[in-house]
């Protein structure tokens, strides 16, 4: 038979899970201080909402000769950012709080700002900046979760991966097209 050090005071804790239950998932263990977090979600709704925006901005607005592609992607996009305010603004309200959609505060909230681009080159920058500012703050807010609040933390990772790919194929494009000689502008 196989002895466990792993040792938990099963009685104690269904007497915790009793106490408290308007609080749904946030129990006592819950280590992080729910209205930071709160508000740091808030701000990462803010984000990718304003991402949609010049996304579907981007992809509407796209000319060129070889413009296809890179709208297609700016579509994607755009729709990958708005299935992570989604699952952010559900975070928000499985911690007690009210995800906030307030247009009138969004851009001040956000991250990343909102530029419109001149030309197609424009839009790839704008959208790589944005990205690139979206992992810098994802990373810092992971950090602050660290083990304080581990469903949040991997929340948070698994848009960072998605926005690093976005980042990535940014790249890509500007590295493709930057140039100005293939009949994108």
């Amino acid at each position: 038979m196989l002895k466990s050090d792993f040792v938990v005071d099963i009685e104690a804790i269904r007497k915790r899970a009793r106490e408290h239950m308007e609080e749904g998932p946030v129990t006592g263990s819950y280590k992080a201080n729910r209205e930071s977090v709160l508000k740091i979600l808030n701000d990462a709704l803010a984000t990718e909402i304003i991402c949609v925006l010049r996304y579907k901005r981007h992809h509407y607005m796209a000319k060129g000769i070889n413009h296809e592609p890179i709208a297609d992607e700016f579509l994607k996009h755009a729709q990958e950012e708005e299935e992570h305010a989604d699952r952010i603004a559900v975070r928000i309200v499985q911690l007690g709080g009210e995800a906030d959609f307030n247009p009138g505060n969004l851009t001040e909230r956000s991250h990343s700002q909102y530029v419109e681009g001149s030309d197609l080159i424009e839009m790839i920058k704008e959208d790589l900046i944005a990205e690139r500012i979206a992992i810098d703050t994802y990373r810092e807010i992971i950090r602050y979760l660290g083990e304080k609040d581990p469903t949040t933390r991997r929340l948070m990772e698994e848009i960072l991966e998605k926005e690093e790919e976005h980042a990535d194929e940014l790249g890509n494009f500007l590295s493709q097209y930057g140039s100005g000689d293939n009949g994108v502008k």
